[in-house]
Parts: C-alpha cells; sequence; structure tokens
C-alpha cells in the first residue's frame, strides 16, 4: 500500500463581514472588579446604561472591559 499526498498551497484572506445576511456586531461591558456583564446588544447605549447602574450598585467598581463581537469572514483565493 502507497501513502500519496497532495499539498496545495492557498492564500487565504479575512475581513468583516458586512454582508446583507451577516450576524450584527454586538456591545457588552464587563465589570473588571466582580466580573459581572451587561446582555449583548447593538446599540452600545444599552450597556452604557448598564454600566452606570451598576457602578451605583457598586460604588467600588470604577474599571470596566469593551466586549465587541464583530463577524468576520475569511476565504481562499483560488
Amino acid at each position: 500500500m502507497n501513502t500519496r499526498a497532495v499539498i496545495c498551497h492557498m492564500e487565504w484572506t479575512i475581513q468583516p463581514d458586512r454582508e446583507p445576511d451577516a450576524e450584527p456586531t454586538t456591545y457588552a461591558m464587563q465589570c473588571a472588579v466582580c466580573g459581572e456583564t451587561s446582555r449583548p446588544s447593538i446599540d452600545f447605549a444599552e450597556p452604557q446604561d448598564w454600566v452606570f447602574e451598576h457602578g451605583g450598585r457598586n460604588p467600588s467598581h470604577h474599571t470596566y472591559r469593551e466586549i465587541i463581537t464583530r463577524p468576520w469572514r475569511a476565504w481562499w483565493k483560488p
């Protein structure tokens, strides 16, 4: 029995998916102190409001992380 392998070099590219059927970009905020996270939203104002509410309930929580989920697409160039 002989083993054969076919190797083909392909050049790939990647970019944000802006097609009409792409998933939406969503935003969320995470408290860096306790790890609690807002719900994801396509409108950044909602996670921003969550920060103000969370900070109001937890006055010592001053540090947050922005979480952005952006769809990407990859394809190879023949």
